[in-house]
């Protein structure tokens, strides 16, 4: 018991030391600036100390500003770090060490996709690219079972060939090519039938809070919101919860 609550406390503390660095890496990111080199407020650009580097306290102690300028730190620094060490801690299975370790591994980019998705309506190939990569190694490590990469490699090619042709149709003016990729990494990482929870969810969220969204600012879904953020947000649903939602479903309408 007391082993199993101080490892789930390592996990979310290291998962709020990854969320801060994920901070820094989309800003560099955003501002095309090399990973390397210490941190810097982005407002003065003065480089912060040992005392300011602590994830969620720092932002706590300083009130959510700048030691430095004093202007306001943005509450997507926090938020990221409390996000990461949260989802972590929910991803992490003593039980299948490696199966965890890829998980995390594939969420950080995921992370870094989310927000930069959400922030620019764009998906970051930066990220992507290296996500996609890793999976596709990972569901070739043996022993794998030869029915479930087939039945995988079939899903991808179906859920990304559907979104394909709404962005070929609608001339990207549905949704963007990057979303294609993205549902491409969707169907490595969650397979099939996972794969269609995730898909679900990312619409059905999508269209409640893009429906809120036209209704309060007369927009259109497209310009109100970007549509990655809520597939990956499926993602992570699915990757958690997905089988115990599909058998929900099914034994809904079997009783």
């Amino acid at each position: 018991m007391i082993l199993n609550l101080l490892i789930n406390i390592f996990i979310f503390l290291f998962g709020l030391c990854i969320g801060s660095f994920l901070n820094c890496m989309v800003y560099r990111v955003e501002e095309e600036k090399s990973i390397n080199g210490r941190s810097f407020c982005p407002h003065c650009k003065h480089i912060l100390s040992w005392q300011d580097l602590f994830p969620l306290l720092s932002f706590l102690f300083l009130r959510g500003k700048c030691r430095y300028c004093h202007k306001k730190i943005s509450i997507q620094y926090p938020l990221v770090e409390l996000a990461t060490g949260i989802l972590f801690l929910l991803i992490f299975n003593p039980q299948n060490i490696l199966q965890s370790i890829f998980y995390l591994i594939v969420s950080i980019f995921l992370i870094i996709i989310f927000i930069y998705d959400l922030k620019h309506y764009l998906i970051p190939e930066v990220a992507l690219f290296p996500a996609i990569i890793i999976t596709i190694i990972y569901n070739l490590i043996p022993p794998y079972n030869g029915q479930y990469l087939l039945s995988t490699i079939l899903a991808t090619l179906i859920a990304s060939g559907v979104f394909f042709l709404i962005f070929w149709i609608s001339k990207e003016k549905a949704m963007g090519f990057g979303d294609v990729e993205l549902v491409f990494l969707m169907g490595i990482l969650l397979g099939f039938p996972n794969v269609l929870v995730a898909l679900f969810l990312a619409f059905f969220f999508g269209a409640i809070i893009g429906l809120m969204l036209m209704l309060g600012q007369n927009k259109s879904l497209k310009s109100a919101i970007p549509f990655g953020p809520f597939l990956i947000a499926g993602t992570f649903i699915a990757m958690l919860h997905g089988n115990q939602i599909i058998s929900w479903y099914l034994n809904f309408f079997i009783i």
